[in-house]
C-alpha cells in the first residue's frame, strides 16, 4: 500500500477525488483517506504545514497502515535555475536546512548524535531509486511535457521569500528546490525504514516576488503534482 501525504488541501484533494471504496479514519486529530485508485491500493492525508505536522503525521500514517512506500506530494521554491514555475522535482535526497548546531562546531543542517547508515550521512536523507524511477515512467506517460528535475530537497519552517535567502540556501547546500515538509518526513521515513520520495512541482522563485508568485500558481503547481501522483500509484507493486 502506498501512502501519500500533502500539507494543504489543493495537495490532496485531486488524488482523494479520483478513488474508489473510500474510507475515513481520524488519527492524531488526522483525516486518512484510505481507498484505491485502478486497483491499487493507497492512503492519504493532509498533514498541515510546517515539519513538525509532517513528522507527526508521517509516524501516524506508519502506525496505523501497512504501508510499503511514502510519497511527498505539493508545491516548492525553485532554487535551481533551471526551474520554473510548473515544473517537477524529484528528491534524490532531503536535507533540514534549519537544523543548525554550529555553535557546538556542526556544520549547517548535520543533525548531531544520530545513527549515521545506509540513507543517512549525518546530513543528507537519501530517497528511493526505485520510487524515483517509477515516478519518471510515470512522468514520461502522463504529463511528457512538463520539465523534470531531479535533485535535493531543502526543508524548514520558514517561507523562503528574498534573494539573501535563497542564495544562502543555494550556497550552503546546493539545493534544488525549497519547502516546509518533505525532509521531516524523510527523517521518519528513515528511522522507519520506510521508502520514500518528495515530489514538488515549482509554484514561486523563493526570491522576493515569491509572497506575489505563490497564491498566483500554487493551484497550478499542485496540479501537476497531483496528475504524477495518480500516475505513480497506478503503477505502483
Amino acid at each position: 500500500m502506498l501512502g501519500i501525504i500533502g500539507a494543504m488541501e489543493s495537495e490532496i484533494e485531486g488524488i482523494v477525488s479520483e478513488l474508489s471504496d473510500v474510507k475515513e479514519t481520524k488519527a492524531t486529530g488526522l483525516i486518512f483517506y484510505q481507498g484505491s485508485y485502478k486497483g491499487r491500493d493507497c492512503v492519504v492525508v493532509k498533514a498541515g504545514i510546517g515539519k513538525v505536522n509532517a513528522a507527526m503525521c508521517t509516524q501516524a500514517l506508519i502506525d496505523h497502515f501497512p504501508v510499503s512506500g511514502i510519497i511527498n506530494s505539493g508545491v516548492a521554491g525553485a532554487l535551481d535555475e533551471r526551474l520554473h514555475i510548473g515544473d517537477i522535482v524529484l528528491s534524490t535526497d532531503a536535507i533540514e536546512h534549519d537544523m543548525n548546531v554550529g555553535g557546538l562546531g556542526y556544520t549547517p543542517g548535520v543533525i548531531p548524535d544520530m545513527e549515521v547508515r545506509e540513507g543517512f550521512d549525518g546530513l543528507r536523507f537519501q530517497a528511493s531509486e526505485s520510487l524515483r524511477t517509477l515516478a519518471e515512467e510515470a512522468a514520461a506517460a502522463e504529463i511528457p511535457d512538463i520539465h523534470l528535475l531531479s535533485g535535493t530537497v531543502l526543508s524548514g519552517d520558514i517561507f523562503i521569500s528574498s534573494e539573501k535567502q535563497k542564495d544562502w540556501l543555494i550556497n550552503t547546500f546546493s539545493g534544488t528546490c525549497c519547502e516546509m515538509e518533505g525532509a521531516a518526513i524523510a527523517h521518519v521515513c528513515f528511522q522507519n525504514r520506510i521508502p520514500f520520495l518528495i515530489i514538488r512541482a515549482i509554484s514561486d522563485g523563493a526570491d522576493d516576488g515569491a509572497l506575489m508568485d505563490y497564491p498566483t500558481f500554487e493551484k497550478h503547481a499542485a496540479a501537476n503534482s497531483i496528475k504524477l501522483c495518480l500516475g505513480i500509484l497506478s503503477r505502483y507493486q
